[in-house]
């Protein structure tokens, strides 16, 4: 006996994103602010100025990646349950990367499924983890390892929100910019390497290119079942590396950093990519400071890190590798003696 149950059906999930200064926000219906201490005391009466709601609340969780977890899930969930949120309820995810997952991913759960938007504060937030509806919080097996794909209902990327942010997280945010880049627009990186993208205007400029280029790729792979994992160059090492430091010492896209430097060595020796131009993406990321060296402890431990990372399966690891600057390949024919022999020249110096 068989019994079909006919799902076949178009599902629209496209949503606006708007790059300029944030409009009146009015729903009809409860809504929560989802942030952290430090984006509330910053910017949160901005914010409040520009919203009304049928009910509105507040819901902070502690700032860091480390609190990226399950507990900081929880608190969030029971705050909703206490204020007896419905299915019609709205969730606003205001703060950077960490606070977008979290709000995102309690989104997708709660009564399985409310609608949410996202407000990003940050340059790595507004250029890449707030477009693209990836959710999602880490264990200590890794990063983002628990999570969905669920679409915000709109993004909002207002530029005030970057005069306040510290030089360490505008870093982070152009190695994103840097990374989009590489891997899908030769004449984008040229204008980075000539670029002052702590001038305003031309920091919106690249904002909106960064952000065009992710939202053609989400576009044509929603949930990531090929050409989307090439936005992931750098974080197959990148993930290894918070993982070793336990998400204390580098900020998310400071280990995207190291990690596409890593990535563009293991091009190097496959052929896909010039010394030159490995060292022209070095020193695009040097010119924001960011760090482009890490010292491996232990090679074999790192290696087998790997195997965590969403791309890979049990007996292959997905590496995403840029070809020249401004193409990108996603592949599984990396040796483990090839790749071992990058990571040592990253290893314990003497």
């Amino acid at each position: 006996m068989l019994v079909n149950i006919p799902l076949k059906r178009v599902v629209d999930d496209s949503y606006d994103i708007s790059i300029d200064t944030l409009p009146k926000l009015h729903f009809d219906t409860k809504v929560a602010i989802v942030t952290n201490p430090k984006v509330a005391g910053l910017h949160l009466g901005y914010l409040l100025s520009k919203i009304s709601a049928k009910e509105l609340y507040i819901i902070t969780v502690a700032d860091g990646e480390e609190y990226k977890n399950q507990a900081s899930i929880d608190t969030i969930l029971e705050s909703l349950f206490n204020h007896r949120f419905n299915r019609k309820s709205m969730l606003i995810a205001f703060g950077g990367g960490v606070i977008g997952d979290m709000c995102g991913y309690v989104s997708s759960i709660y009564q399985r499924g409310i609608d949410f938007i996202q407000i990003p504060t940050t340059l790595l937030s507004q250029v890449d983890a707030s477009v693209g509806g990836k959710t999602g919080m880490n264990n200590s097996y890794g990063k983002n390892l628990v999570g969905a794909f669920h679409q915000p209902r709109a993004v909002y990327i207002d530029p005030y929100f970057l005069t306040t942010l510290p030089e360490r997280e505008f870093g982070a945010g152009i190695a994103e910019v840097v990374k989009m880049a590489v891997t899908f627009n030769k004449d984008f990186f040229e204008f980075l390497e000539s670029a002052d993208l702590k001038n305003p205007l031309v920091l919106q400029e690249s904002i909106m290119q960064a952000v065009q280029t992710k939202a053609s790729v989400v576009a044509e792979d929603e949930k990531e079942h090929g050409l989307r994992a090439a936005l992931n160059y750098g974080h197959t090492f990148g993930h290894v590396i918070e993982n070793e430091t336990q998400y204390k010492k580098y900020l998310h896209g400071e280990a995207v950093a190291i990690g596409m430097v890593m990535a563009n060595q293991t091009a190097v020796k496959m052929g896909l990519m010039s010394d030159e131009e490995a060292q022209r993406v070095k020193l695009l990321l040097e010119k924001y400071n960011l760090e482009t060296s890490y010292v491996i402890a232990d090679v074999e431990s790192f290696y087998e890190t790997f195997y965590l990372d969403k791309k890979s399966s049990d007996s292959s690891i997905k590496f995403i590798l840029p070809v020249s600057i401004g193409g990108v390949e996603i592949t599984d024919e990396c040796s483990k003696e090839m790749i071992i022999e990058v990571l040592q020249g990253f290893g314990k110096k003497a």
